[in-house]
Protein backbone atom coordinates (compact mmCIF):
# COMPACT_ATOMS: atom_id res chain seq x y z
CA UNK A 1 0.00 0.00 0.00
CA UNK A 2 2.72 2.84 0.96
CA UNK A 3 4.20 1.38 -2.42
CA UNK A 4 1.12 2.36 -4.57
CA UNK A 5 0.85 5.72 -2.40
CA UNK A 6 4.17 6.74 -3.04
CA UNK A 7 3.89 5.80 -6.85
CA UNK A 8 0.42 7.37 -6.97
CA UNK A 9 2.31 10.62 -5.16
CA UNK A 10 5.15 10.52 -7.82
CA UNK A 11 2.64 10.52 -10.84
CA UNK A 12 0.86 13.78 -9.42
CA UNK A 13 3.83 16.00 -8.82
CA UNK A 14 5.57 14.70 -11.93
CA UNK A 15 6.89 17.82 -14.22
CA UNK A 16 4.43 17.49 -17.42
CA UNK A 17 6.43 16.33 -20.75
CA UNK A 18 9.06 18.16 -22.56
CA UNK A 19 6.58 18.60 -25.94
CA UNK A 20 4.07 20.50 -23.28
CA UNK A 21 6.46 23.07 -21.76
CA UNK A 22 7.65 23.47 -25.19
CA UNK A 23 3.80 24.52 -26.36
CA UNK A 24 3.82 26.67 -23.17
CA UNK A 25 7.15 28.51 -24.03
CA UNK A 26 6.19 29.06 -27.27
CA UNK A 27 2.79 30.04 -26.73
CA UNK A 28 3.86 32.72 -24.12
CA UNK A 29 6.80 33.94 -26.75
CA UNK A 30 4.18 34.33 -29.05
CA UNK A 31 1.99 36.61 -27.08
CA UNK A 32 5.17 38.88 -25.76
CA UNK A 33 5.63 39.10 -29.46
CA UNK A 34 2.20 39.96 -30.06
CA UNK A 35 1.94 42.64 -27.29
CA UNK A 36 5.20 44.16 -28.60
CA UNK A 37 4.13 44.04 -32.11
CA UNK A 38 1.15 46.02 -31.09
CA UNK A 39 2.75 48.42 -28.57
CA UNK A 40 4.93 49.23 -31.26
CA UNK A 41 2.05 50.02 -33.97
CA UNK A 42 0.62 52.13 -31.07
CA UNK A 43 3.41 54.72 -31.09
CA UNK A 44 4.87 54.15 -35.02
CA UNK A 45 1.63 54.85 -36.52
CA UNK A 46 1.42 58.60 -35.08
CA UNK A 47 4.69 59.37 -35.62
CA UNK A 48 4.45 58.11 -39.50
CA UNK A 49 1.09 59.80 -39.96
CA UNK A 50 3.14 62.99 -38.54
CA UNK A 51 6.08 62.35 -40.74
CA UNK A 52 3.97 62.08 -44.07
CA UNK A 53 2.26 65.19 -42.93
CA UNK A 54 5.52 66.82 -42.81
CA UNK A 55 7.07 66.46 -46.14
CA UNK A 56 4.01 66.16 -47.99
CA UNK A 57 3.65 68.85 -50.76
CA UNK A 58 0.43 71.32 -51.54
CA UNK A 59 0.57 69.26 -54.96
CA UNK A 60 0.48 65.63 -53.31
CA UNK A 61 4.24 64.81 -53.67
CA UNK A 62 6.82 64.46 -50.48
CA UNK A 63 9.58 66.98 -50.49
CA UNK A 64 12.23 66.93 -47.22
CA UNK A 65 12.33 71.09 -47.81
CA UNK A 66 10.63 71.41 -44.51
CA UNK A 67 13.25 69.95 -42.68
CA UNK A 68 16.14 71.64 -44.01
CA UNK A 69 13.96 74.88 -43.77
CA UNK A 70 14.18 75.20 -40.39
CA UNK A 71 17.04 77.01 -39.02
CA UNK A 72 15.36 79.98 -40.84
CA UNK A 73 11.74 79.69 -39.71
CA UNK A 74 11.41 83.48 -38.11
CA UNK A 75 12.22 83.57 -34.49
CA UNK A 76 13.07 79.52 -34.63
CA UNK A 77 16.70 80.51 -33.16
CA UNK A 78 15.77 82.97 -30.67
CA UNK A 79 12.93 80.59 -29.06
CA UNK A 80 16.07 77.94 -29.62
CA UNK A 81 18.58 79.96 -27.73
CA UNK A 82 16.07 81.31 -24.86
CA UNK A 83 15.14 77.46 -24.13
CA UNK A 84 18.56 75.99 -23.74
CA UNK A 85 19.40 78.97 -21.06
CA UNK A 86 16.62 78.14 -19.42
CA UNK A 87 17.35 74.33 -19.47
CA UNK A 88 21.32 75.29 -18.38
CA UNK A 89 20.33 76.90 -15.93
CA UNK A 90 17.42 75.40 -14.04
CA UNK A 91 19.95 71.79 -14.57
CA UNK A 92 22.71 73.39 -12.55
CA UNK A 93 20.46 74.65 -9.87
CA UNK A 94 18.30 71.74 -9.59
CA UNK A 95 21.38 69.01 -9.38
CA UNK A 96 23.21 71.15 -6.68
CA UNK A 97 20.13 71.36 -4.51
CA UNK A 98 18.90 67.43 -5.19
CA UNK A 99 22.36 65.52 -5.51
CA UNK A 100 24.04 66.60 -1.78
CA UNK A 101 20.33 67.04 -0.22
CA UNK A 102 19.54 62.89 -1.71
CA UNK A 103 22.85 61.78 -0.35
CA UNK A 104 22.72 63.38 3.00
CA UNK A 105 19.25 62.23 3.73
CA UNK A 106 20.25 58.29 2.60
CA UNK A 107 23.20 58.72 4.79
CA UNK A 108 22.19 60.49 7.72
CA UNK A 109 18.79 60.50 7.55
CA UNK A 110 16.98 57.68 6.28
CA UNK A 111 13.63 58.13 8.33
CA UNK A 112 13.11 61.51 5.83
CA UNK A 113 13.19 60.00 2.75
CA UNK A 114 9.33 59.40 2.84
CA UNK A 115 8.76 63.17 3.95
CA UNK A 116 11.15 63.89 0.87
CA UNK A 117 9.56 61.97 -1.57
CA UNK A 118 6.17 64.33 -0.07
CA UNK A 119 7.79 67.52 -0.64
CA UNK A 120 9.10 66.81 -3.98
CA UNK A 121 5.10 65.41 -5.57
CA UNK A 122 4.02 69.20 -4.66
CA UNK A 123 5.43 70.75 -8.02
CA UNK A 124 2.78 67.74 -9.58
CA UNK A 125 0.22 68.32 -7.35
CA UNK A 126 -0.41 72.05 -7.90
CA UNK A 127 -1.46 73.43 -11.10
CA UNK A 128 1.03 75.31 -13.21
CA UNK A 129 -1.31 77.95 -13.60
CA UNK A 130 -1.77 78.67 -10.04
CA UNK A 131 1.86 78.19 -9.59
CA UNK A 132 3.19 80.38 -11.94
CA UNK A 133 0.62 83.42 -11.15
CA UNK A 134 1.46 83.03 -7.41
CA UNK A 135 5.36 83.41 -8.25
CA UNK A 136 4.52 86.26 -10.23
CA UNK A 137 2.78 87.91 -7.27
CA UNK A 138 5.36 87.47 -4.71
CA UNK A 139 8.66 87.56 -7.06
CA UNK A 140 11.07 90.25 -5.96
CA UNK A 141 10.98 93.52 -8.36
CA UNK A 142 14.88 92.55 -10.20
CA UNK A 143 13.49 89.07 -11.24
CA UNK A 144 10.45 90.46 -12.80
CA UNK A 145 9.89 90.58 -16.55
CA UNK A 146 13.61 88.21 -16.40
CA UNK A 147 13.96 85.10 -17.60
CA UNK A 148 15.96 84.06 -14.77
CA UNK A 149 12.64 83.81 -12.71
CA UNK A 150 11.39 81.75 -15.39
CA UNK A 151 14.07 79.16 -14.69
CA UNK A 152 13.71 78.98 -10.91
CA UNK A 153 10.23 77.99 -11.18
CA UNK A 154 11.56 75.21 -13.64
CA UNK A 155 13.70 74.15 -11.16
CA UNK A 156 10.43 73.68 -8.81
CA UNK A 157 8.54 71.53 -11.46
CA UNK A 158 11.90 69.69 -12.09
CA UNK A 159 12.43 68.66 -8.37
CA UNK A 160 9.67 65.20 -8.67
CA UNK A 161 12.07 63.89 -11.50
CA UNK A 162 15.40 64.81 -10.96
CA UNK A 163 14.85 63.49 -7.05
CA UNK A 164 13.33 60.45 -8.21
CA UNK A 165 16.50 59.41 -10.63
CA UNK A 166 18.53 60.33 -7.72
CA UNK A 167 16.99 58.46 -5.19
CA UNK A 168 17.07 55.15 -7.69
CA UNK A 169 20.06 55.48 -7.79
CA UNK A 170 21.27 55.86 -4.82
CA UNK A 171 19.26 52.69 -3.64
CA UNK A 172 21.43 50.61 -6.69
CA UNK A 173 24.76 51.59 -5.00
CA UNK A 174 26.60 50.53 -1.17
CA UNK A 175 26.69 54.56 -0.24
CA UNK A 176 27.44 53.85 3.17
CA UNK A 177 30.34 51.61 2.39
CA UNK A 178 31.91 54.31 0.20
CA UNK A 179 31.44 56.90 1.67
CA UNK A 180 33.25 55.35 4.86
CA UNK A 181 35.83 53.80 2.79
CA UNK A 182 36.57 57.29 1.35
CA UNK A 183 36.59 58.85 4.57
CA UNK A 184 38.52 56.33 6.26
CA UNK A 185 41.14 57.45 3.70
CA UNK A 186 41.29 60.49 4.97
CA UNK A 187 39.24 62.24 1.92
CA UNK A 188 36.85 65.05 2.75
CA UNK A 189 33.44 65.31 2.18
CA UNK A 190 33.33 67.11 -0.81
CA UNK A 191 36.15 64.84 -2.76
CA UNK A 192 34.29 61.99 -1.42
CA UNK A 193 31.24 63.25 -3.50
CA UNK A 194 32.97 64.66 -6.32
CA UNK A 195 35.50 61.06 -6.90
CA UNK A 196 33.36 58.51 -5.18
CA UNK A 197 29.49 58.83 -5.54
CA UNK A 198 29.04 61.07 -8.24
CA UNK A 199 30.96 58.42 -10.53
CA UNK A 200 28.72 55.88 -8.87
CA UNK A 201 25.86 57.81 -9.80
CA UNK A 202 26.68 58.50 -13.73
CA UNK A 203 23.61 57.19 -14.67
CA UNK A 204 20.95 58.40 -12.40
CA UNK A 205 22.97 62.06 -12.96
CA UNK A 206 22.45 61.21 -17.44
CA UNK A 207 18.63 60.10 -17.03
CA UNK A 208 17.78 63.07 -14.16
CA UNK A 209 19.41 65.77 -16.85
CA UNK A 210 17.75 64.45 -19.55
CA UNK A 211 14.21 64.49 -17.68
CA UNK A 212 14.76 68.20 -16.41
CA UNK A 213 15.69 68.91 -20.01
CA UNK A 214 13.01 67.67 -21.59
CA UNK A 215 10.88 69.08 -19.22
CA UNK A 216 12.06 72.55 -20.12
CA UNK A 217 11.85 71.88 -23.64
CA UNK A 218 7.79 70.48 -23.17
CA UNK A 219 6.44 73.13 -21.34
CA UNK A 220 4.17 75.17 -21.96
CA UNK A 221 1.80 76.94 -19.85
CA UNK A 222 4.24 78.57 -17.53
CA UNK A 223 6.33 80.20 -20.25
CA UNK A 224 3.24 81.27 -22.45
CA UNK A 225 1.98 82.94 -19.04
CA UNK A 226 5.02 84.23 -18.40
CA UNK A 227 5.06 85.94 -22.08
CA UNK A 228 8.35 84.25 -22.83
CA UNK A 229 8.22 82.72 -26.48
CA UNK A 230 10.31 79.14 -25.57
CA UNK A 231 10.11 76.52 -27.83
CA UNK A 232 6.99 74.52 -26.89
CA UNK A 233 5.45 78.21 -27.24
CA UNK A 234 7.53 79.29 -30.13
CA UNK A 235 5.66 75.95 -32.06
CA UNK A 236 2.25 76.50 -31.12
CA UNK A 237 2.51 80.23 -32.09
CA UNK A 238 4.00 79.13 -35.50
CA UNK A 239 1.63 76.09 -35.85
CA UNK A 240 -0.97 79.23 -36.54
CA UNK A 241 1.26 80.23 -39.96
CA UNK A 242 2.91 76.60 -40.94
CA UNK A 243 1.42 73.88 -39.53
CA UNK A 244 4.02 71.21 -41.59
CA UNK A 245 6.78 73.27 -40.13
CA UNK A 246 5.50 73.26 -36.65
CA UNK A 247 5.17 69.21 -36.93
CA UNK A 248 8.67 68.94 -38.22
CA UNK A 249 9.95 70.62 -35.21
CA UNK A 250 8.10 68.45 -32.89
CA UNK A 251 9.08 65.05 -35.04
CA UNK A 252 12.55 66.44 -33.95
CA UNK A 253 12.35 67.23 -30.83
CA UNK A 254 10.71 63.89 -29.92
CA UNK A 255 13.38 62.24 -32.06
CA UNK A 256 16.22 64.38 -29.99
CA UNK A 257 14.82 62.83 -26.94
CA UNK A 258 15.22 59.05 -27.84
CA UNK A 259 18.40 59.83 -28.62
CA UNK A 260 19.44 61.02 -25.12
CA UNK A 261 17.91 58.52 -23.76
CA UNK A 262 19.86 56.12 -26.22
CA UNK A 263 23.22 57.72 -24.99
CA UNK A 264 22.16 57.09 -21.36
CA UNK A 265 21.44 53.52 -21.99
CA UNK A 266 24.98 53.11 -24.36
CA UNK A 267 27.11 55.05 -21.86
CA UNK A 268 25.21 52.62 -18.83
CA UNK A 269 26.50 49.41 -20.54
CA UNK A 270 29.53 50.79 -21.34
CA UNK A 271 30.27 51.68 -17.77
CA UNK A 272 28.95 48.14 -16.42
CA UNK A 273 30.62 46.07 -19.03
CA UNK A 274 34.26 45.91 -17.53
CA UNK A 275 32.26 45.26 -14.01
CA UNK A 276 30.83 41.97 -15.60
CA UNK A 277 33.62 40.55 -17.60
Amino acid sequence: MAAVISDLGATTTAEPPAPARSRRRGGSAWARRLVLVIAGLYFLVPLYAAFRFAIGTSDGGVSGAVFAGIPAQDGFLDAITLTVRLAVIALVITLVLVVPTAVWVHLRMPRLRRVLEGVTLLPIVVPPVVLIIGVLEVAPPELKGTPDLLALVYVVLALPFAYRALDSGLQAIPLTTLVEASRSLGAGWGRTLVSVVLPNLRSALLAAVVLTVAMVFGEYTMASLDQYQTFPVWIVVFQQANARVSVAVSLLALLGTWALLWLISLVDRRRQSPEDT
